[in-house]
């Protein structure tokens, strides 16, 4: 899977992707990240992304020529819509869910504008395939939640853990609904009082399964049940 950042701010992407599963993703080949500056394409001696909005307002505006240009340098035109995506990164966008990590996955190219300034011109919503929000808060940039989200699709590309790795996760989907995961514990069985539920420790796996199934469904309807719905 090829993974393309648009940003104002390549270097603050030096560091997150260089360990752990990521960074053994790209050794073997299965992701390869690809980080352009917007820069680049930037108008006249002094490169220019930005503009002050028609209309008045506070702060700056990257411009719709400059994104436009970039966005349409990184697409990859022997691929369809199916199989490659460009998604802007702003507070206005779908809320970000383990639902469309799991669709982006599957795309063989993923293009993720990063949003600056003030904000962007109307105009650029029309030239990408999809707006995304991971929250309700202001961050200075979109670069955060790029790479949140490519830390989150990555790991899902086919190859990249173990085929079961994310069956049962913090976000897994039983019965078609999402649910937060079971408790989990390790040794010492006894620990200041604390002690792990027998029913872990007696090898019955049909039991072991049923109660994590019970213990997921409690948690999320103590702390998530929004989820339930």
């Amino acid at each position: 899977m090829n993974i393309t950042i648009l940003t104002l701010f390549p270097e603050m992407f030096a560091g997150p992707f260089d360990y752990s599963i990521i960074n053994r993703a790209k050794e073997k080949g299965l992701i390869k990240l690809n980080f352009v500056n917007i820069r680049d394409f930037g108008i006249g001696p002094h490169k220019m992304v930005d503009d002050r909005p028609f209309g008045g307002g506070t702060g700056m505006v990257l411009k719709v020529d400059v994104i436009d240009n970039a966005i349409t340098a990184v697409r990859d035109q022997s691929l369809n819509k199916s199989e490659e995506q460009c998604l802007l990164l702003d507070a206005r966008g779908q809320t970000y869910t383990q639902t469309i990590a799991k669709k982006l996955s599957g795309l063989k190219h993923l293009i993720l504008l990063c949003g600056h300034y003030e904000g962007v011109d109307e105009r650029i919503r029309t030239l990408v395939d999809g707006t995304i929000s991971i929250g309700d808060f202001i961050l200075t940039g979109g670069e955060i939640p790029a790479m949140l989200i490519v830390d989150s699709v990555a790991r899902l590309v086919f190859g990249v853990l173990k085929e079961d790795a994310t069956t049962y996760e913090s976000f897994s989907t039983h019965g078609g609904k999402a649910l937060l995961e079971y408790p989990q514990y390790t040794q010492p069985r006894n620990y200041k009082g604390m002690s792990v539920p027998e029913i872990l420790t007696g090898g019955h796996h049909k039991k072991i399964e049923e109660w994590k199934k019970v213990q997921s469904e409690k948690i999320t309807a103590q702390h998530r049940p929004d989820l339930l719905k």
